[in-house]
């Protein structure tokens, strides 16, 4: 294939040359040509040798994609075309069906770029048609003909680059440019004869006419080869990988990038030795030379996912391996961030089993307190009743003040158990809990809740909240009143507790509302303080309640 392709440059040469020579000496009694002939005669062999020497370089340094063959059989079509409408072959019927059939491969390069293949029904049917048009040459030169190939290559051609998405329309902006000026030339050369052309409009026409085909030409051959579309999608690829993670999962972003909505991404377990999807169902990678291919991302030489997409996505090996490195960083990044996502999750359910520990050895702790020292303490008290009753004098007098004593540390025993945790809130429920607590507290407190009963954390956690947030208002607010609202909303369980004080609470400044933010954190929920000075104090509590 290599020496074919070396032997196909000086053979286009002299063939170039050939029919240059022979178009400038038309029959035996053609005159000298003139110079604009001898300059129309030069330009025309540049283009052709242009056709046949871009596409040979498009060919060697791309042989995946067939533009460059495309673009090689359009120069030699173009050589023997010139040479046709000399007259100097035997057979002019045979020489005059090359007369415009550079334009069938040259449609075909357009609509095909860059892998070279024709996707749609739209493109083939476009390029048959081409092909036909130009092969006939007694068709192919007719105006209607020329207007028709040019509105058919305008469409299919802008129809291509509208409809292609990501890196596919990033690769396909230079053949839909060179697309949109070789239609705009055989529209306005078919309109231009059908209105009745002059001679030197011919003239200025074709001169156009091959500025643009050697601009196709070294055009799709420099995009082609420099590969500026391979850094733009992959440009474009990192960055859109980039963005956070909330814009969609990994599978549907890297689909978008790559323009491609069919690509499936497959992750490697090591373990099982097969590749599953987002959903963990077994991916099977297809077979090679199929419409669709796999591309394995690696990391450190060891497989980490595999991309299922269309063959015309990744079809350049540079792409391949830029897209598997930004693919690898993606994935590497998905797992990364998953194993975040599983310890914090770790921790929030480690931090809600304290939380539901802590509350549990509060309610050991009160019980022992209640059936122990508690009950002892009433044994002792009984006692003193009894001593007390059968003494006089300066013992009486004793034994009162142990009893006096005895009854303030009875108190504030109870006390405390009940702030560790309130039998009332086991027994009677969270709005019997919080009746008694709004009785204790130091302002009046307007209550307002329903009778429901909740997970056990939870009640604990409303209790405490509205406990700290009343002993706060009794110490620091200067509040004429308080009120404690606990309503559901949906499933998320709101307490609000507002009071009429001085404001000027923060839960930075306060270890209580510190310890308070981290009780309902810790279950999954949100505290949140609106203090004002002068304006009094809002503590709002949201909890899931599932």
């Amino acid at each position: 294939m290599r020496a074919l392709r070396l032997s196909l440059l000086p053979a286009s040469i002299a063939l170039g040359l050939i029919a240059e020579w022979a178009a400038l000496r038309r029959g035996p009694l053609q005159a000298a040509a003139s110079g604009a002939e001898i300059r129309l005669a030069v330009a025309d062999f540049v283009v052709g040798l242009l056709l046949v020497g871009c596409g040979l370089v498009a060919w060697t340094r791309r042989p995946e994609s067939v533009t460059g063959l495309l673009l090689t059989v359009a120069g030699i079509a173009w050589f023997l075309g010139t040479f046709a409408g000399s007259g100097r072959i035997g057979y002019a019927d045979f020489g005059a069906l090359f007369l415009t059939l550079h334009r069938g491969p040259l449609v075909h390069a357009l609509l095909s770029y860059p892998s070279g293949r024709l996707e749609r029904s739209a493109e083939r049917a476009a390029v048959v048609f081409a092909y036909v048009v130009s092969a006939i040459a007694d068709l192919g030169e007719t105006p209607v003909a020329t207007i028709a190939l040019g509105a058919v290559v305008l469409v299919v051609g802008a129809q291509r680059f509208v409809l292609a998405v990501g890196p596919q329309r990033r690769a396909r902006a230079a053949a839909a440019v060179g697309s949109a000026a070789f239609a705009a030339v055989l529209l306005f050369s078919g309109l231009a004869r059908l209105g009745g052309s002059s001679a030197s409009l011919d003239r200025g026409v074709l001169w156009v006419y091959q500025i643009v085909v050697a601009g196709i030409a070294i055009g799709l051959t420099l995009d082609l080869v420099l590969g500026g579309w391979v850094r733009a999608t992959v440009t474009g690829l990192v960055f859109d990988l980039g963005e956070p993670v909330e814009r969609g999962p990994l599978r549907d972003r890297l689909a978008s990038a790559l323009g491609d909505r069919s690509l499936v991404l497959g992750y490697w377990l090591a373990d099982r030795g097969v590749y599953v999807d987002d959903r963990g169902r077994e991916l099977e990678l297809p077979e090679q030379g199929g419409d669709r291919r796999a591309t394995i991302v690696r990391d450190g030489g060891e497989p980490v996912a595999a991309l299922v997409h269309s063959a015309d996505v990744l079809a350049d090996r540079r792409l391949v391996e830029s897209v598997a490195a930004a693919a690898r960083i993606a994935v590497v990044n998905a797992r990364l961030q998953a194993e975040v996502r599983r310890q914090v999750d770790e921790l929030e359910a480690s931090r809600s089993r304290l939380v539901e520990v802590g509350d549990s050895e509060r309610r050991r702790l009160e019980r022992e307190l209640h059936d122990g020292a508690e009950r002892r303490l009433a044994e002792v008290e009984a006692l003193l009743d009894e001593a007390t009753r059968g003494a006089n004098g300066g013992f009486a007098a004793v034994l009162a003040k142990t009893q006096a004593k005895l009854d303030r540390t009875r108190s504030e025993l109870r006390e405390f158990a009940r702030g560790i945790h309130p039998r009332v809130l086991g027994a009677g429920g969270l709005p019997a809990a919080l009746e008694e607590l709004a009785e204790r507290a130091a302002v009046p407190v307007e209550l307002y809740m329903n009778d429901a009963r909740y997970p056990a954390p939870v009640e604990a956690a409303v209790y405490f909240v509205c406990s700290e947030a009343l002993a706060n208002v009794g110490k620091h607010a200067d509040a004429l009143g308080a009120t404690v609202e606990v309503s559901k909303r949906d499933d998320t369980l709101v307490i609000v507790v507002s009071d009429d004080g001085r404001g000027g609470a923060r839960v930075e400044e306060g270890s209580g509302l510190r310890g308070l933010a981290d009780r309902v954190e810790a279950l999954g929920g949100r505290l949140t303080v609106t203090s004002r000075r002068g304006a009094g104090t809002r503590l709002v509590a949201e909890l899931p309640v599932l």
